[in-house]
């Protein structure tokens, strides 16, 4: 691990040595920065977004964080005792650092598993619209007659649009919370 205070962060940013800090944290298990300037703390993780291009995680629980959580792709605001700054500029907002766990690996994975399943539900939906339209302009000449009704099309488009996503994101649970908590490496196999 590393453990890197303020000033010596900033000495690393000012003098132009941020491709060497993280080739060094990149041999690092994990990187503690403490005692840093909210500016200090946002230009870390753009740094590395910009140079690593990776996706990054900040969490925060103070007003000091909130640069940080805006930097970040994902921020994570947790209600503090420094108010609830940090929770209004974040993307999800819990109540404690220990709901982290099941945040990232339970529902995390979870909404992997959705997303794969809703994006092809959603492509064979489109594919079948197309194709029924497009076989129907053979049949009618292509004289781009409508086959379908307005009313019709909107009604398919809310029916099948709206209520698989809602039933996906309420029901669909293929692994339960205590399997992916007890296994986290489950995780990597949905990404």
């Amino acid at each position: 691990g590393l453990v890197i205070d303020g000033r010596t962060l900033n000495i690393i940013l000012q003098g132009g040595l941020e491709k060497t800090f993280l080739a060094l944290t990149q041999h690092c298990r994990s990187v503690l920065c403490c005692r840093c300037t909210p500016l200090q703390k946002s230009m870390v993780v753009k740094l590395v977004r910009r140079e690593l291009k990776v996706m990054t995680l900040s969490i925060g629980d103070g007003a000091n964080d909130v640069s940080m959580i805006q930097a970040a792709d994902v921020g994570i605001g947790i209600s503090g005792q420094e108010g609830m700054q940090a929770m209004m500029a974040s993307d999800f907002a819990i109540s404690r650092f220990k709901h982290l766990k099941k945040l990232l690996l339970v529902h995390g994975h979870w909404c992997y598993a959705r997303l794969a399943k809703m994006v092809i539900y959603f492509f064979y939906k489109n594919v079948s619209y197309v194709n029924l339209l497009f076989w129907y302009q053979f049949f009618c000449g292509f004289s781009g007659a409508t086959m379908i009704d307005y009313w019709q099309m909107i009604f398919f488009n809310l029916l099948f649009t709206s209520m698989p996503p809602i039933i996906f994101g309420i029901l669909d649970r293929h692994v339960s919370a205590e399997t992916l908590l007890g296994l986290p490496e489950l995780y990597k196999n949905g990404q």
